[in-house]
């Protein structure tokens, strides 16, 4: 499977960070603890019926919270940890690296950067399959920016179109940085925005993300 492997890996990273972190640090999801990020991490998985509450409104988001913390009350948050690290369900494992990737880097990244002191990762092959996920995702992860164009731009000057249009602003930074910026992590996101100043506006302040 396309970047299954790195999704293991991030997989992996992301429980090192979690266990060493423990339940009750912060993180960059809203009012989420470590705690709340495992389980939620589980729940996305592993039930289903629940998984709806994270992408939709009215009673869904009950339902989901409801199964979050149930399984923190069977599981505890070290049990919780180690399910998540155990891999994929059976269901999820041909879509691992699709769907997983961005995931579990995304929320790697929620908790090693609502520390105090961090530093951008330096590794290039994780840049180069982010780099290709963005070619299929910044559409969707751009829905909401209304009324500009946003292109993407590495180091070394290759582009990705994220939305076609004028006035257009050019989003510039590691691939890393670029997901979490349009992941809705612009507080950390080390990335410069250029072009036109309204362009700029409308994409700084657009709802960016799933």
């Amino acid at each position: 499977m396309p970047n299954s492997h790195l999704a293991g890996s991030e997989r992996a990273r992301l429980c090192d960070v979690l266990a060493e972190a423990g339940p009750d640090a912060p993180t960059l999801c809203a009012e989420w603890l470590t705690r709340d990020l495992a389980a939620h991490l589980f729940v996305r998985e592993r039930r289903p019926l629940a998984m709806a509450g994270i992408v939709l409104g009215g009673p869904f988001p009950k339902l989901t919270d409801s199964s979050m913390a149930s399984a923190l009350r069977s599981h505890g948050y070290a049990g919780l940890v180690a399910k998540v690290r155990s891999g994929p369900p059976l269901l999820w494992r041909p879509i691992d690296g699709l769907v997983n990737l961005v995931e579990y880097f995304v929320h790697g990244e929620d908790v090693r950067r609502a520390a105090p002191t961090w530093e951008p990762r330096n590794e290039p092959q994780l840049d180069a399959a982010l780099w290709v996920t963005l070619g299929r995702m910044s559409r969707v992860l751009t829905r909401k920016v209304r009324g500009a164009g946003l292109e993407l731009e590495r180091p070394g000057g290759e582009r990705i179109v994220a939305r076609r249009g004028e006035p257009r602003a050019v989003l510039s930074g590691s691939a890393q940085e670029l997901v979490l910026f349009l992941s809705g992590r612009g507080q950390v996101a080390r990335v410069s925005l250029s072009g036109a100043e309204e362009a700029q506006q409308i994409v700084r302040g657009a709802s960016l993300g799933i």
